[in-house]
């Protein structure tokens, strides 16, 4: 499969991903670029985006990103940090770089931004190669 073939598998399997509404952009192998409309149900108390949801949408990317070679990979350590406050009718776009990788770890870069190229939040995520193929998962 080519890498978008393998993205759009895993997101029809990703019941998480579809709820959030992400749409995929652009894939290429170890990258990707996609995008997510705020919902209400994303709203916290205080009228902002929830964090959880924010690094929920880095970390689809960084999964759509580090699986697109059909290698599958999980997520082993993630860092997140929150620049600005996402409301109600913002979309988030959330562009998944390799940064460096060895025979059984990757390391991604992911810049959220919303419709505005504001950035409000960077997020770096380790992924460990579990040697076995997407498709067999």
């Amino acid at each position: 499969m080519t890498p978008l073939e393998t993205a759009n598998f895993l997101y029809k399997q990703d019941a998480f991903s579809q709820w959030m509404g992400i749409e995929i952009l652009e894939i290429k192998e170890k990258y990707c670029l996609i995008k997510m409309p705020i919902k209400a149900e994303m709203i916290n108390g205080l009228k902002t985006v929830h964090g959880g949801i924010t690094f929920a949408f880095a970390d689809s990317a960084l999964a759509f990103s580090s699986n697109n070679d059909g290698n599958a990979a999980v997520a082993l350590n993630c860092v997140i940090n929150f620049t600005n406050a996402v409301r109600l009718g913002d979309t988030l776009f959330a562009e998944s770089k390799l940064i460096t990788e060895t025979r059984k770890t990757g390391i991604y870069d992911i810049l959220i931004k919303n419709q505005h190229e504001e950035l409000v939040a960077s997020f770096r995520g380790t992924v460990y190669k579990i040697n076995k193929k997407v498709v067999d998962l």
